[in-house]
């Protein structure tokens, strides 16, 4: 009989742990759905600029200043020309931290053409409905011939320096160990383009000085609190990863990796190197990770601090619990969207906003459902 209890004992043990690996899904009436604007095509980057109003760019070259209800105020002339192909296109809008006085911009972009493409930023100041005083602060180099593994997301450290994310260009995929390449890196910039003299490769021979970190797949996800930066990428068939970012710090790719390649082929034998930064997680097989955002609001008390990963590859979002600068668990959310999501914010209202993914895409609030 004591045997018996014991047994079931730890059969119930295993059902528990079992179940604390699994993402599980939020109730439908803990929080609701607001649609605020949908015809979008294919959408890929929101920001909020104050009193209520908002940027989203379009992958094909546009740039839509909306209200807090959604409502489409205007269209943004003077956007640059994009390079619109695959993967390429116009990518994020994210406002200067002194946006309020300076009204200053700075967008990403795939710049060029099928022979040759690189990731372009370009900063301007957003006056009525326009951008005026443009100027291209950083091109990637080498030039590619692919479409695809742009990056394209940024983000501003505390102390006033943008990170921004780039991709391998997919056939390019061992450049991302070589520092004298800007593909599969992190690179860290003043708000002039300049290269901070701080950043880890300054004066190192045959490195790019704007390099922060390297060894990354494709990054689609960045977010910086204070000094401190996330990112994650996307590997192949699995190997999806997020990173806590430090200078310097080798993420792997392609020679450490938990993915495998498109064709089933084994990428590499190894899934740690020492001498390597592990992934804080990784998702095996892939969730198509393709925004990142910390919860900041009030609305939402449980939220406080926790990430929310969007995804491509399964509808919804997943929501990361943080404690002491680790993940403890994961939960699946608005799968009742049944779509990809291509952004994911913290709004200033203390809303979480979710911006889906396609050619007839739609900005959404969540918020309590009471």
């Amino acid at each position: 009989m004591a045997t018996e209890f014991i047994c079931s004992l730890r059969f119930f043990h295993l059902v528990l742990c079992l179940l604390c690996m699994v993402p599980l899904t939020a109730a439908a009436e803990d929080y609701r759905i607001d649609t605020l604007a949908e015809g979008l095509d294919h959408p890929w980057s929101l920001a909020f600029i104050g009193d209520g109003r908002m940027l989203i760019t379009e992958k094909a070259g546009r740039l839509f200043l909306l209200d807090a209800q959604g409502q489409r105020l205007a269209r943004v002339e003077g956007v640059p020309a994009v390079f619109d192909k695959s993967q390429g296109g116009l990518f994020e809008v994210l406002p200067a931290p002194d946006f309020a006085d300076s009204g200053m911009l700075y967008l990403s972009y795939a710049h060029g053409d099928a022979q040759a493409n690189a990731t372009r930023v370009l900063r301007a100041r957003l006056q009525g409905d326009r951008l005026v005083e443009e100027e291209v602060i950083f091109t990637a180099e080498p030039m590619k011939d692919t479409p695809v593994h742009y990056g394209g997301r940024m983000c501003w450290r505390g102390d006033g320096t943008l990170m921004l994310g780039l991709g391998d260009g997919f056939d390019y995929r061992e450049a991302a160990q070589a520092l004298d390449s800007h593909l599969g890196t992190l690179v860290r910039l003043n708000p002039d383009g300049s290269i901070p003299q701080d950043n880890p490769f300054v004066g190192r021979a045959g490195s790019l000085a704007a390099i922060y970190s390297y060894g990354h797949r494709n990054v689609q996800g960045l977010y910086c609190d204070g000094d401190a930066v996330w990112a994650h990428e996307h590997g192949p068939r699995g190997g999806d990863e997020l990173n806590r970012i430090e200078p310097g710090g080798n993420y792997g790719w392609p020679v450490a990796t938990h993915g495998i390649d498109y064709s089933g082929a084994r990428i590499s034998p190894y899934t740690e190197i020492e001498g390597m930064r592990d992934p804080m997680v990784h998702w095996t097989p892939s969730i198509g990770p393709s925004a990142l955002t910390r919860y900041a609001g009030d609305r939402f008390p449980d939220w406080q601090g926790d990430f929310f990963v969007a995804t491509l590859v399964e509808p919804g979002a997943r929501r990361l619990q943080m404690r002491d600068g680790a993940v403890v668990a994961q939960q699946r959310l608005f799968e009742a969207l049944g779509t990809r999501i291509r952004d994911i914010r913290s709004g200033p209202d203390g809303a979480l906003y979710v911006l889906t993914d396609g050619a007839d895409a739609a900005l959404h609030r969540i918020l309590p459902a009471d």
